[in-house]
């Protein structure tokens, strides 16, 4: 798949956990560990934030950055960025939610194959067991390689992870959708696309990373290295 870019959308103000992008990581900011692994896969690679202290790290050659506008998601960050001129050039973009500072190029690359069948894809993993009654693990009912639905109070399903893949037309109608009661409720923004009747792709991989959702996930990713 040609003209594909990375986005990483990096809110600051985190509801639960304010300043998340700028975590200390085994001496690194989380943001920038992030963009690193991302810029492993050769793919260009952009961080999208509301933050001008995230932009200063990266430079305007690599950041987009809106202070001017309330996005409800990152999926609407990252449409609110593909028509200015820094991603006018591609086709396809990855988004790679900014507290994976674990993702893998190969996490990467199956989102990008998958688009080739579907105009938006993600991924899951196997979830473990002791792990089921978390909020914070999103869980996704999957049929052969399609995502049926994906939600947070039920304790069955495989773990969704934080990456898609979208085709330029489909993260271009995503903000002309109604946001439904299912999306506020679950506070998950790729219901938008099911509710209307989209296909969301999905494939399995391997991930033994940890998701930095609240600031006790970013203390056991310290312990753990």
């Amino acid at each position: 798949m040609s003209n594909t870019a990375i986005v990483i959308p990096a809110r600051y103000d985190s509801t639960r956990f304010p300043g998340k992008p700028l975590c200390m990581l085994d001496g690194k900011t989380m943001i920038e560990r992030v963009y690193e692994r991302c810029k492993e896969s050769g793919l260009d690679t952009y961080v999208l934030t509301d933050n001008m202290q995230i932009g200063g790290i990266f430079g305007w050659d690599v950041c987009w950055i809106d202070q001017t506008k309330r996005y409800e998601n990152g999926t609407e960050r990252c449409a609110g960025a593909i028509d200015g001129e820094l991603l006018s050039k591609y086709d396809t973009f990855i988004n790679v939610q900014g507290d994976m500072p674990d993702v893998t190029v190969e996490m990467i690359e199956k989102t990008e194959w998958h688009l080739k069948h579907y105009p938006v894809t993600t991924l899951w993993t196997d979830l473990n067991p002791s792990e089921r009654h978390i909020k914070e693990n999103v869980k996704v009912i999957t049929a052969g390689d399609k995502a049926l639905w994906f939600g947070r109070g039920f304790s069955y399903g495989e773990h969704h992870l934080g990456i898609y893949g979208y085709r330029r037309n489909a993260l271009e109608m995503y903000t002309g959708l109604p946001t439904t009661r299912e999306e506020r409720n679950e506070g998950l923004e790729q219901l938008r696309w099911l509710k209307a009747g989209w296909d969301i792709g999905i494939l399995h991989t391997e991930f033994n990373g940890i998701e930095i959702n609240t600031p006790q996930d970013a203390e056991k990713w310290n312990d753990s290295r």
